[in-house]
């Protein structure tokens, strides 16, 4: 079976590249679009502007950037919190932000309960 081409809205990935931010914005949805159409603050351009320049990772604590289409194939160490976590981009990943793809809570996996957790379990000897 042959892999489906990517498309976001009727467009492929190379035509999206070719796209000015303002063009963008008109087919993102409202909240994207709102967001690039403010502007973007400083740490945002200066991920852009590592992105001209030809890094292929970038380590940032800005979980709130718009994945863009100039991101894809890129990897960004995104700060979940206490440690940053990969990410690579996708073409699917286009129109998210970045902290949607590093998580910052972990899975609890809790053991069995411990002596005088239950009421059954006051009357056993602690040895």
């Amino acid at each position: 079976m042959a892999k489906k081409e990517f498309s976001y809205r009727g467009k492929t990935l190379e035509e999206l590249q070719q796209m000015s931010v303002k063009q963008l914005a008109e087919l993102f949805p409202a909240r994207v679009r709102r967001s690039l159409n403010r502007g973007m603050n400083d740490t945002q351009k200066k991920i852009l502007a590592d992105l001209n320049k030809g890094k292929k990772e970038i380590k940032t604590h800005c979980r709130g950037m718009v994945i863009l289409p100039q991101m894809v194939g890129i990897t960004f160490k995104v700060h979940g919190g206490k440690q940053f976590q990969m990410v690579r981009v996708e073409p699917e990943m286009i129109g998210h932000r970045l902290g949607e793809f590093a998580l910052t809570r972990n899975r609890v996996s809790h053991s069995a309960p411990g002596i005088g957790a239950t009421r059954s379990s006051s009357s056993l000897s602690v040895r």
